[in-house]
């Protein structure tokens, strides 16, 4: 289930001084859609609403592309190394 606005995105926990870990998504938007802070909240209440209230992201950053292996396999430890 992805939001049509979504080519493809990644989720992984980064340190959060409220929470200890804060789920983060990393989006690369589908051509045409322009990353807001309108539309990170609205990608947060469109899971809200497909997954459950709790599991949503707490943070969202809009990426161009997201970092790969040669063949393609998503390197989320390079997500967690660089979180800004």
């Amino acid at each position: 289930m992805l939001n049509p606005k979504v080519k493809e995105c990644a989720v992984v926990g980064l340190p959060d001084e409220e929470r200890g870990q804060a789920v983060s998504a990393f989006i690369v938007l589908s051509e045409g859609n322009t990353a807001s802070p309108e539309l990170a909240k609205e990608l947060q209440d469109f899971v809200k609403r497909e997954i459950a209230p709790y599991k949503y992201p707490r943070r969202v950053e809009f990426v161009s592309a997201l970092p790969r292996t040669a063949t393609g396999k998503l390197q989320r430890y390079r997500l967690r190394e660089n979180p800004e």
